[in-house]
């Protein structure tokens, strides 16, 4: 080993609005992007490094960290559990909902 300690994987259930739901393991320092394109699960997702918010995500349970400042999102949204899986780990088991219309909720939009 090199001195970092080694993260536990978790299982993370992905839920999407139509009711679909896929579990994934996500593992170490991985992300849940990472993890879920590992699996052969689509998420949305844009710029990968935080700044676009495109892979907004609700995270209803469990717990995550993020592996660089989440700049998409303001202190409100975070607040109220919102997630960047771009950028994002679990420290537990989560449950996330996600999908395209997620982002919407949370920065608006400027189409009316």
């Amino acid at each position: 080993m090199n001195g970092r300690r080694r993260r536990a994987t978790h299982t993370v259930e992905l839920r999407w609005a139509d009711g679909r739901h896929e579990r994934i393991r996500v593992g170490g320092d991985e992300t849940v992007v990472d993890a879920a394109e590992a699996a052969d699960v689509s998420l949305p997702y844009g710029c990968l490094y935080g700044a676009c918010g495109t892979c907004t995500a609700e995270l209803l349970e469990g717990e995550m960290t993020h592996l660089e400042p989440p700049r998409a999102l303001k202190d409100r949204a975070l607040d109220a559990g919102y997630v960047l899986p771009c950028i994002a780990t679990p420290e537990t088991d989560c449950r996330l909902r996600v999908g395209h219309g997620i982002q919407a909720e949370v920065v608006g939009t400027p189409w009316k």
